[in-house]
C-alpha cells in the first residue's frame, strides 16, 4: 500500500529516468494488486497510486514552481543535479493526471523559453543543455502521453498545441535538409495515427497534423514542388491506414485534405481505386468511407474511375420507371454512391454486407 509521497517520489523516478525515450503508460486495475508496474518504456499506474502523486505534485507545484522568476527557471536549467529532473517531473505528473491542466502546461513553456533566451545563448553557450535537445526531450514526453492508451491525452487539445508550439520552435533553431523535414512529417503522422487507434474519431490530432503541414509548407516556401513531394507519402500511408479504420470520418476527410494537396492526378485516382476495390470487395457500407468516395469524385474530378470499376454504368441497367430510382439519381451525396455499390453488389452476386 502506497502513500502520496511514495506515490510520487516512484513516478517522479520514472519520469526522470526515462532519457529522451518514449514511455507507454496505462492505467492498471487494482485486482493486479500491484501500485506500479515497469518493463522497459512500459509503465502500469494504479489509479488510485496517480491520484496520491497527483496531490503532492500539485501541492509543490504551487509551493515551489509557480513562484519562481525567469532568472530561477533559467538557473534550475542550469543545475544539472538530481532535484532538477524531479522539478520537472513534478509538472509532468500533474500533466499525466488532468491533461487540460493549463497552468501546468504553461510553466512548462515559460522553462523552455527561459532556455530560448538570448542571455542564455550568448553568456554562457558551453554550460546550459542544447536549446534542441530540450524540446525534443518535450516531443518525447508529449509522445508517451499521446500514443499510450490513456482516457484523455490523446485527443487533448493542450496537449496538441503545445506539441505544435514545441516543433515550431525546434524547426526555428536547426538546419534541415528536405529529407530531414520529410522524415519529421512522417514520423509526426505516425504519431497521429495511432492517437486515432487510440481514441477513434480524432478531431484534434487530424487537426494538428494539418497546422504541422502548413507550418512546414511555410518554411519551405523557396521550394515549389515541396507541397506535392510531401504528401506523396502522406497519401498512401493514411489511405492504408483508413482502409485499416474505415469508420473513422476524420482519418477520410483528412484523406481527401492530403489529395487535395497532391496535384497528380494518377495519385488521387490511384487513391480512389483503392478505396473502391476494398469498399468493393468486402460489402462495405458505412457512411464515412462513402463519403469519403463522393467528396473525392466530386473534388477531384475522378468520376472515369468510378466508372471503371464498375459503379455508374451499373445504374443505367434499372429501370427509371421507379420514383425511388430518379431519386437515387437526382441525389448528390454518399448515399447515391453506396446505392450504385449495392447494385454492383446485386448484379455481381456479392450480398456480403459491413
Amino acid at each position: 500500500m502506497s502513500n502520496p509521497e511514495h506515490a510520487f517520489q516512484e513516478l517522479a523516478r520514472i519520469f526522470s529516468s526515462r532519457g529522451n525515450q518514449v514511455l507507454e503508460i496505462e492505467i492498471i486495475p487494482p485486482s493486479l494488486g500491484a501500485t506500479f508496474l515497469q518493463d522497459g518504456c512500459s509503465v502500469g499506474i494504479a489509479k488510485k497510486a496517480l491520484v496520491q502523486a497527483y496531490t503532492v505534485a500539485r501541492a509543490l507545484f504551487f509551493k515551489t514552481l509557480m513562484p519562481m522568476s525567469e532568472d530561477d527557471l533559467q538557473s534550475a536549467i542550469l543545475t544539472k543535479a538530481q532535484s532538477t529532473n524531479t522539478v520537472t517531473a513534478i509538472t509532468e505528473v500533474m500533466l499525466l493526471f488532468d491533461c487540460e491542466h493549463l497552468t501546468a502546461c504553461n510553466w512548462r513553456k515559460r522553462r523552455l523559453c527561459a532556455a530560448m533566451a538570448p542571455s542564455n545563448a550568448q553568456d554562457i553557450p558551453n554550460q546550459i543543455p542544447a536549446i534542441t535537445e530540450l524540446l525534443e526531450a518535450e516531443l518525447t514526453l508529449m509522445s508517451s502521453y499521446q500514443c499510450s492508451p490513456l482516457h484523455r491525452h490523446t485527443k487533448s487539445p493542450t496537449l496538441w498545441y503545445h506539441r505544435l508550439w514545441v516543433l515550431r520552435h525546434l524547426l526555428e533553431r536547426r538546419a534541415w535538409s528536405t529529407e530531414a523535414m520529410l522524415q519529421l512529417q512522417r514520423s509526426e503522422l505516425e504519431i497521429i495515427l495511432r492517437a486515432g487507434e487510440l481514441h477513434p474519431k480524432n478531431y484534434y490530432a487530424f487537426s494538428y497534423m494539418r497546422q504541422l503541414n502548413a507550418l512546414l509548407a511555410q518554411r519551405m516556401a523557396g521550394k515549389p514542388d515541396w507541397k506535392a513531394e510531401a504528401a506523396l507519402p502522406i497519401v498512401n500511408r493514411t489511405i492504408e491506414w483508413c482502409l485499416a479504420n474505415p469508420r473513422d470520418i476524420s482519418g477520410w476527410s483528412f484523406g481527401i485534405y492530403e489529395l487535395s494537396r497532391v496535384p497528380d492526378y494518377t495519385v488521387r485516382a490511384h487513391a480512389l481505386e483503392k478505396v473502391l476495390k476494398f469498399s468493393l470487395d468486402v460489402g462495405w457500407e458505412g457512411e464515412s468511407l462513402w463519403t469519403f468516395v463522393h467528396q473525392a469524385v466530386k473534388q477531384f474530378g475522378l468520376e472515369s474511375v468510378a466508372d471503371g470499376m464498375g459503379l455508374r454504368c451499373i445504374l443505367e441497367t434499372v429501370s427509371n420507371d421507379s420514383p425511388s430510382t430518379q431519386a437515387a439519381l437526382q441525389k448528390k451525396s454518399w448515399q447515391t454512391w453506396l446505392d450504385r455499390a449495392k447494385v454492383y453488389w446485386a448484379v455481381n452476386g456479392q450480398n456480403d454486407t459491413s
